[in-house]
């Protein structure tokens, strides 16, 4: 029991929950703080990179350069760096999938069929370029023949209101259409033409409540405001004396 008591008291004392804490938060902090720099080292390294990329890509006769995919962290460095540099950066994808940058120069700015390529996830390339060229030909000889098309439905439009003296007649027979449906009957009725309500909207003078004019009313107005006034002014002019009194007669 001696030798085990001199052991026991030769033994350093657990340390105290407050010291485990505060060692536990400390290496956290060095932790965290190691983590900070190994980044910063990194963005610096990175930031390194695409100067050092860009200062080519500035002496070169290449239209655009294409960055890997990244997080915004290091999109945002890139960016930064172009808009210094005078280039125009523009970033691609989806977040967190493919989400990449691609840096112009500005007398190169990428046209809108590129854009939109990209914006679909298609890259672009000189086949892509002609597909989007193709399609967007296309698409203005539609819009032309469209724009023609009504131009020239307005135009004998108009030559059939002439001809029928201002009075627009449908080019088919509702009556015959819909005979087999809803009867001969109910067909000319249903074909027949509406004519508008002339009066609608308007209120017959001798129906009106209020005869006067917009003078007449507003002076009646105030008028009334006035004698209102005048009222108050007498109210309190008895009230006076009454007060006067009462205070008199108080002990």
């Amino acid at each position: 029991m001696d030798l085990l008591d001199s052991i026991l008291n030769a033994m350093d004392a657990p340390p105290a929950a407050d010291e485990r804490q505060k060692t536990l938060i400390k290496k956290q902090r060095e932790m965290m703080e190691r983590m900070q720099n190994k980044q910063k080292e990194e963005l610096l390294r990175f930031r390194k990179y695409v100067e050092e990329r860009m200062g080519r890509f500035a002496k070169d006769d290449r239209l655009c350069i294409e960055f890997q995919p990244l997080d915004k962290l290091h999109r945002s460095v890139i960016h930064e760096i172009a808009e210094n540099g005078g280039f125009i950066a523009m970033s691609f994808g989806r977040e967190d999938v493919d989400r990449h940058s691609v840096v112009y120069k500005k007398e190169n700015a990428p046209s809108e069929d590129e854009v939109t390529a990209r914006r679909n996830g298609e890259g672009w390339n000189a086949d892509i370029a002609k597909e989007y060229a193709e399609r967007r030909k296309d698409r203005l000889a539609q819009e032309q023949i469209d724009k023609e098309a009504a131009t020239s439905e307005a135009g004998s439009s108009s030559t059939s209101s002439d001809a029928n003296g201002g009075e627009v007649k449908p080019t088919s027979n509702y009556k015959a259409k819909y005979a087999h449906l809803i009867g001969e009957s109910a067909a000319l009725q249903a074909a027949r033409k509406t004519e508008t309500n002339q009066s609608y909207g308007f209120v017959p003078s001798k129906n009106k409540k209020d005869m006067r004019s917009i003078e007449q009313t507003l002076a009646d107005i105030q008028a009334k405001k006035r004698l209102r006034l005048q009222q108050q002014q007498e109210q309190e002019q008895v009230h006076q004396p009454e007060a006067s009194t009462s205070t008199a007669e108080d002990p």
